[in-house]
């Protein structure tokens, strides 16, 4: 790995990684305001920041100097897999310089990817292509986060539990997954998914995962609003 590789990594180790996204049916969409989200997490502690689209990693690249782990959400008919699936979403990202890019890792046999190939086809292709750049894969499962890992991926992240129909239902954060796969994953765990206080959140890193990613309980207002709403209106 070399050094600026290695720096990068360092640099998230133990720290919160924040969740800047918004997609077009949600009333913070706008690069600028997320820019701006970015920005005062920077200024409150964060390690790094997570992104969706190109145009919003390039506006907030000019305004936080952290590490960005960048995903571009793109459907493709009714394929269940749209974190970066394809080689031109990687291609677009590698564009703009994120430091670390994250694809969707799920079984490809459960949830076929929209380019027909599977995980191992598509990532071997990537990294082929794409050597010396970061990859986070986005698992739901004890058996994909180990898989993705030995295939080479160098994060592996807890980002689809909850999200694919076999693993619906199960309580977030996982903090028996999150444990299990600091202890057996060869590669560095990023835990993300269900993350709602600073207390789950110190707990997660005592486990051993290597760092953490919150949105939805810092970045999105609707759905926090709606969690103190729902609360008094039991």
């Amino acid at each position: 790995m070399n050094q600026e590789n290695q720096r990068i990594m360092e640099q998230i180790k133990g720290g919160l990684i924040v969740s800047c996204q918004a997609l077009e049916s949600e009333p913070l969409h706008s690069s600028y305001i997320m820019s701006r989200m970015a920005y005062a997490a920077s200024l409150g502690g964060a390690v790094g920041i997570r992104a969706n689209t190109v145009a919003d990693i390039t506006e907030i690249k000019k305004n936080v100097n952290l590490p960005i782990i960048g995903i571009i959400k793109q459907n493709y008919g009714d394929c269940d897999v749209y974190i970066s699936p394809t080689m031109k979403e990687i291609d677009a990202l590698v564009e703009c310089g994120v430091s670390i890019i994250a694809t969707d890792a799920t079984d490809s046999d459960r949830r076929p990817r929209p380019d027909g190939k599977s995980l191992d086809e598509f990532f071997g292709e990537v990294r082929r292509k794409y050597p010396d750049q970061l990859f986070m894969a986005d698992c739901s499962c004890y058996e994909e986060a180990i898989h993705a890992a030995e295939i080479g991926f160098d994060f592996v992240g807890t980002t689809m539990r909850g999200y694919t129909d076999y693993t619906k239902g199960i309580a977030l954060p996982d903090l028996e997954l999150i444990e299990r796969l600091s202890r057996e994953c060869e590669k560095p765990v990023i835990a993300e998914g269900g993350i709602w206080t600073p207390d789950q959140l110190k707990k997660i890193l005592d486990l051993g995962a290597w760092s953490a990613v919150i949105g939805g309980a810092i970045t999105r207002p609707l759905e926090i609003t709606k969690r103190f709403v729902a609360a008094i209106s039991r």
